[in-house]
């Protein structure tokens, strides 16, 4: 009986590994959206954007060595998915005064699947 419940437990569950990592996958494509501005990884330097790095619980405005706008420093926003995919759908209408031009990524799925990406590198740009 407990084998038949433990490979029940596999096979529920083995879909759901699957599907993470599609995300990422889908968040990878559509991170190229945000490369021209923005990088992640271990050897990632700020560019016209901050690097992305660490993103989760992360304060809006504090990447080091990185010239914000006072509205992205005084924003108050903490990052986390329910934040960033508030924030991806419209920056400038959630952070009026930012300085980020990026019209906005208006598909839930896609967004999601961009978080899952970026939410994948801790602070030195390893992947956890």
């Amino acid at each position: 009986m407990r084998k038949v419940m433990f490979a029940s437990a596999i096979l529920a569950v083995a879909p759901l590994a699957g599907a993470v990592a599609q995300d990422v996958e889908a968040g990878a494509a559509s991170f190229k959206k945000c490369a021209p501005c923005h990088a992640v990884g271990e050897t990632a330097k700020n560019k016209v954007g901050p690097v992305l790095n660490g993103l989760d619980k992360r304060k809006s405005g504090t990447v080091a060595d990185y010239s914000y706008s006072d509205a992205n420093k005084n924003s108050g926003i903490v990052w986390s998915e329910a934040m960033f995919l508030e924030y991806i759908k419209d920056p400038r209408a959630k952070i009026p005064g930012t300085k980020m031009v990026f019209a906005g990524i208006k598909n839930e799925n896609e967004a999601r699947s961009l978080w899952a990406y970026l939410n994948q590198f801790g602070a030195d740009g390893k992947k956890k």
